[in-house]
């Protein structure tokens, strides 16, 4: 899979809510009202993860989850980021009007 160059990384941003490219992948914060939710919240994406077959680096404090996204073997982000990401608003909007 080909790197993404910036204008293709920034055409792709506009889709998205939140979302920024820095150090060489994308990422975003999401918030909940609690720990429990936030959890709840990435043992869903876990699945999309496997789904995929491409995991985040991402971080848990209390109710903040942050998650960065970059394809290690392309050396940055690509297509199957923004597909991941595409999944993951999915999940996050229908969590929010749940």
């Amino acid at each position: 899979m080909e790197k993404y160059n910036q204008d293709e990384i920034d055409k792709n941003l506009q889709n998205f809510t939140g979302w920024e490219y820095k150090n060489n992948a994308v990422e975003r914060s999401f918030l909940f009202k609690d720990f429990s939710e936030a959890f709840g919240f990435m043992t869903r994406v876990a699945l999309i993860a496997e789904t995929l077959e491409h995991h985040p680096d991402w971080s848990n404090v209390y109710n903040k989850v942050t998650m960065r996204l970059s394809t290690h073997d392309a050396g940055g982000v690509t297509e199957k980021d923004f597909a991941f990401v595409k999944k993951v608003e999915g999940l996050f909007a229908s969590e929010m009007l749940g």
